[in-house]
């Protein structure tokens, strides 16, 4: 059995109700739950969340909330997997036993339905724990400078100082959208960024941490330009049919 199991608690501090709050017109959660049921790789969407608001928004969705998330895994501190492994184990004791799993984040509008079936194939072909979104570092990281408690500049790599940016190795990041991972790895809590993780490329244009008022608001103009362009190649392609 395959499952979705999106995180949503409703304790965000930097931006309140941040889960449900409407992103382009819909609760940001709603984007995520509409890619996972849209991908046709699961035999439940599930959202984790300890707060009834979001469970009602979910449902609403389209997702299901079979139970409510404990107050132990809902602080500032609780971390992705244990949220998973507790999701795991709750629908295992219901005779739901899953193989394989994927997390998918309540805000990850730019995840896409295809994303998560590049994901799935790429674990089972790999044979990977976990396979997960990456995308480019736009700009050399080994060239990147701290600032000093004086204000003065320092490289975090000296050596490199004088190296051209096409002779760097190209570094890349979590794209901080979903985790595709094997139910073993996740009840055991294996690390997910290691050499038992498979990746999948996307583009830099369709990632963006929300983390702040203004990353919300620079999403929602990124997000709008890219749906403007993905409609305006759809329309020229009926067009050239």
């Amino acid at each position: 059995m395959k499952v979705a199991v999106i995180p949503a608690r409703g304790g965000s501090k930097r931006i309140p109700r941040k889960n449900i709050k409407l992103f382009c017109g819909r609760p940001i959660i709603a984007w995520s739950i509409e890619a996972a049921l849209q991908s046709g790789c699961f035999d439940h969407v599930v959202v984790s969340t300890d707060d009834t608001e979001i469970a009602e928004v979910a449902r609403h969705c389209g997702a299901q909330v079979p139970f409510i998330r404990p107050a132990t895994l809902s602080d500032d501190n609780s971390g992705t997997i244990p949220v998973i492994r507790h999701a795991i184990e709750w629908l295992s004791q219901q005779g739901k036993v899953s193989d394989h799993v994927c997390c998918i984040y309540a805000t990850a509008p730019f995840l896409s339905a295809a994303d998560i079936q590049r994901g799935l194939d790429i674990l089972t072909r790999s044979g990977s724990d976990y396979a997960f979104a990456v995308t480019k570092y736009p700009f050399p990281i080994q060239r990147a400078i701290r600032i000093t408690e004086q204000g003065r500049v320092l490289m975090f790599n000296q050596d490199h100082f004088n190296t051209r940016s096409q002779d760097l190795e190209e570094a890349y990041h979590d794209a901080g959208q979903f985790y595709w991972g094997r139910a073993s790895a996740w009840l055991t809590e294996k690390v997910i960024f290691g050499l038992d993780a498979a990746v999948i490329q996307i583009p830099g244009y369709r990632v963006k941490d929300i983390d702040t008022v203004e990353d919300w608001t620079m999403a929602e103009y990124l997000f709008e330009a890219v749906n403007r362009k993905n409609s305006h190649q759809s329309t020229n392609e009926q067009k050239a049919k």
